[in-house]
């Protein structure tokens, strides 16, 4: 009985703690008031101030398409370098995964410098092309972490078998191979956008003048305070966020109709394809 009220206890602080400061902003967003400790009342004036400030909207309209850019890109790299190292022999394969751990391990500011230093010493103009080359370099490892475990369950009979019933390399590996992947190579994806979405370090050190993220344009307002319209856009983006979450854990038309016919598994469709001579 103590035991079970101390874990409930334990679990209500820790979400307080995880959604108290969410909460705070939430509510600084409908205030009147720009200072932060006085209630100025009710109001709905920083949400239509937002879509008119060209600034906050410019900065978030380039971190949108930077980060769906850079994820798209690496998701790309990342799938294709997990299909690489299924035909390299084991050793080979776990130096390429060691030295993918290395930038995810390593300390942002210190891949920052380094590019930074690396596109100084390539004569590169700093802007949108150095900051999205930056961001694609460390999206690669997560999409790989992503989808590489997932390739090591798959059952290389169906891809196998494919190939045996006269299918060509890339027609069985995007039938029967990318279909089984689909969903880590998602959660890479979404990964990296997020990673992209919110990174600071890389894209201070990284980005030339006159081009601002959404973090960076919030550091940058700091120093003379932060405007009342950024809370409102913050509060926008995590009820989006929350709402795709419902969508994603919570999918009602996905639920399988009573009396439904069973879907065959991939193995069950090259098994009847032998039987009636090849693939369909």
């Amino acid at each position: 009985m103590i035991k079970n009220l101390l874990g409930k206890m334990y679990l209500t602080f820790v979400l307080i703690f995880l959604y108290a400061p969410i909460a705070t902003l939430m509510i600084l967003s409908f205030n009147s008031s720009k200072s932060r400790a006085h209630w100025g009342g009710f109001t709905l004036s920083w949400y239509a101030g937002l879509f008119e400030n060209e600034e906050i909207m410019s900065a978030f309209r380039t971190t949108i398409i930077l980060a769906f850019l850079s994820a798209f890109i690496a998701t790309i790299l990342g799938t294709a370098a997990c299909t690489g190292m299924q035909f390299m022999k084991r050793r080979g394969r776990g130096i390429i995964m060691g030295i993918t751990n290395i930038p995810m391990l390593n300390a942002d500011i210190v891949t920052g410098v380094s590019l930074m230093l690396l596109f100084i010493a390539s004569r590169i103009s700093m802007g949108f092309s150095t900051v999205l080359l930056s961001h694609i370099t460390f999206n690669i490892p997560y999409v790989i972490l992503s989808v590489m475990p997932r390739y090591r369950e798959l059952n290389k009979s169906t891809y196998e078998a494919a190939l045996d019933l006269g299918a060509e390399p890339f027609y069985a590996f995007f039938k029967v191979v990318l279909p089984d992947l689909m969903s880590a190579i998602l959660s890479g994806f979404l990964m990296s956008f997020t990673m992209s979405l919110d990174d600071f370090i890389i894209t201070h050190f990284t980005q030339g003048p006159g081009f601002d993220t959404l973090s960076t344009k919030i550091y940058s307002e700091v120093k003379k305070g932060i405007n009342p319209e950024v809370y409102a856009l913050s509060t926008i983006m995590f009820l989006i966020v929350l709402l795709l979450l419902f969508f994603v854990n919570y999918k009602p038309w996905a639920q399988k109709p009573a009396g439904q016919l069973k879907v065959m598994t991939k193995t069950q469709v090259v098994v009847s394809n032998q039987g009636n001579g090849g693939l369909r």
